[in-house]
């Protein structure tokens, strides 16, 4: 019933943009106003002004802003190719609220994906979250508690989770996370043996997944990081779970964060 009811708020929201044309003047590092809070907008390259748009979320690390992934060369340069709309909403005091269920901060990522879907033509069905470090936590909090209410599509977690004792309510419908195994800020989470499939037990739970995962492979996007990837996609509905962690051979944790969001 949630989740209707969030999606049918989505759908009354598209006749707003055909009210009028977008205001140029809440994009890049002019926020869009909600309430008291705010959010960023980068719109993808070529786009026609009317096609629904597929949705990323990313929640920006301690200390930034969402004025920061809006502006990136990774992440902005990344959604603007590929035809997906961009938003980076703000914390309070440059932070979240994310390790406990339901807190304010959850709410308002849901309201800022209702205000979005005011402003532009969004594809319900294609609703992404990622975030780095605390955004990443913040990513996985608002997944665990809205992930199914929102239709997240899937969920990119960077250097950052929820604590082994969470249970989700909610959960997307893929999800992915890359972690550093040498990381000194958040310290991988190891599972017991130094299991480095341990951090995503949570996921792999909340989306019912079996035992049987691949067998880890490497795979590099850029030369000089390398990453050990392990699938799961035994998993109820076709869902799929896939961590992703830099191989003890080539790690080095300035260039992972470099690579991943930089």
């Amino acid at each position: 019933m949630k989740q209707l009811i969030f999606l049918l708020a989505l759908i009354w929201a598209f006749p707003a943009f055909a009210m009028g044309p977008w205001q140029r003047d809440c994009q890049l590092d002019v926020p869009c106003e909600l309430g008291e809070r705010s959010y960023h907008v980068k719109e993808p390259d070529g786009w026609d002004g009317t096609s629904p748009l597929p949705v990323l979320i990313h929640f920006h690390g301690w200390q930034r802003t969402g004025a920061l992934p809006v502006q990136h060369q990774r992440i902005s340069g990344s959604t603007r190719r590929r035809g997906v709309l961009l938003i980076a909403p703000n914390g309070l005091r440059k932070t979240w609220n994310m390790w406990s269920p339901e807190t304010e901060d959850v709410q308002f990522a849901a309201d800022v994906l209702v205000d979005v879907a005011k402003r532009y033509p969004i594809d319900t069905d294609n609703i992404f979250l990622s975030g780095y470090s605390y955004g990443s936590i913040m990513a996985w909090r608002v997944a665990c508690d809205r992930g199914a209410q929102m239709n997240v599509r899937a969920l990119l977690g960077i250097s950052g989770t929820l604590t082994r004792t969470d249970h989700c309510a909610e959960a997307p419908k893929e999800v992915r996370h890359v972690h550093g195994l040498k990381d000194n800020v958040l310290d991988f989470p190891f599972g017991p043996g130094r299991d480095t499939n341990f951090p995503v037990k949570l996921w792999r739970e909340a989306l019912e997944c079996g035992d049987q995962s691949s067998d880890p492979i490497d795979w590099s996007a850029v030369d000089f990081l390398t990453l050990t990837r392990t699938t799961w996609t035994d998993c109820a509905n076709g869902t799929t779970v896939s961590p992703r962690h830099p191989s003890w051979r080539t790690f080095h944790p300035a260039r992972l964060d470099r690579a991943a969001v930089g």
